[in-house]
């Protein structure tokens, strides 16, 4: 991993500490639950404890490795960046409070700097291995999405649809969920974040399903809307917006525009077809070590999408009482276009 960059526009920054476990795992590829990295311009040093020093020893390589305990472990940091000869440290910013206070009295003796955004912008930009993680985490997940609807019949609960999903990813080969997988039947659907109930499915209902699985630890991330039946005749003219409107979106997007931009693609277009109150979140997302990352694709973002960048783009319209759709794909931005490592198919009947 490499760690130098970290350090360009950042001259007057010595050293870098980060103690939260995604970034953890984004420098070491190891999956802890208790540490900290601590990169400097010459050197990096993994702090943990006696749980993971072997796997640590093995496993983790451009990192020294230095083992403490709970009750010295701010203390450590602090020896270690004095043994840098670090003056200024910029740190991550995802610690509870009192954390932050126990950080903030070990390391009086330097000047400390929020930099959560420095490491946030390096994570946003994948590596081609970090992409191939990804797309086999997708094909997992498509392969446990395929085997799942295979079970579906009216009388299938949410519950029972969710775990067939959960149990295809795990036996496919995904080390666990990317997030709760998301499972919404009939009028549910309309709720975007909706929790799986024991609601038993009825013929002609939409299923809406939003699910992903980590491999290698990254996430993948889908959302397919479909029927077994005959779907009500305005939930299926929504779906031709959305799909169109993705569709669309997806055809324009490259690097050089911005995330706000990338939003209106969808956002006019389902708003000139009457449902522009009928989508009330953002376009997409980026993903990689945790399921929602940098760069943030809404109305609100300035951000300049670059080459690298993985994104999803799921626009959606929701109506009350009636039912929801949404359509997700997952993206590899690229100079001139993106690249889709979504295959699966989108049909509304099946």
């Amino acid at each position: 991993m490499v760690t130098t960059d970290l350090f360009e526009n950042n001259e007057k920054i010595d050293a870098f500490v980060f103690t939260d476990e995604s970034n953890r795992f984004y420098f070491t590829r190891l999956e802890t639950s208790f540490g900290a990295v601590v990169i400097g311009k010459e050197r990096n040093v993994f702090i943990t404890d006696f749980r993971y020093e072997s796997e640590a020893r093995e496993k983790v390589s451009d990192f020294e490795i230095v083992i403490t305990g709970y009750a010295g472990f701010y203390d450590k940091i602090a020896e270690v960046l004095a043994s840098m000869n670090a003056k200024h440290v910029g740190y991550g910013e995802k610690m509870y409070i009192d954390e932050f206070n126990a950080f903030k009295r070990a390391l009086s003796a330097f000047k400390l700097r929020p930099a959560e955004d420095v490491v946030s912008a390096k994570r946003a930009v994948k590596t081609d291995e970090e992409i191939s993680f990804m797309a086999t985490a997708q094909q997992i997940a498509e392969g446990a999405l395929k085997r799942a609807v295979s079970k579906i019949k009216a009388g299938i609960t949410e519950r029972e649809l969710m775990a067939e999903i959960n149990y295809g990813m795990i036996l496919g080969g995904a080390e666990k969920y990317s997030f709760e997988t998301i499972v919404a039947f009939g009028a549910n659907s309309a709720q975007p974040h909706h929790h799986p109930s024991d609601k038993k499915l009825d013929k002609n209902e939409l299923i809406l399903v939003d699910m992903g699985a980590k491999y290698n630890g990254y996430c993948s991330d889908m959302t397919r809307t479909f029927c077994i039946g005959s779907p009500d005749r305005q939930l299926v003219d929504v779906y031709g917006i959305v799909l169109e409107a993705q569709e669309y979106a997806i055809k324009n997007i490259k690097a050089g525009m911005t995330c706000h931009d990338v939003d209106s693609l969808a956002r006019e277009y389902i708003a000139a077809n009457g449902y522009g109150d009928n989508f009330g979140h953002s376009f997409g997302h980026g993903v990689g070590v945790d399921i929602h990352e940098d760069p943030r694709v809404g109305t609100n973002s300035e951000t300049v999408l670059k080459p690298g960048m993985v994104i999803t783009a799921e626009p959606g319209i929701y109506v009350p009482g009636l039912g929801g759709v949404r359509i997700e794909d997952i993206l590899v931005v690229k100079e001139d276009g993106v690249i889709d490592i979504t295959s699966y198919d989108k049909k509304l009947v099946i």
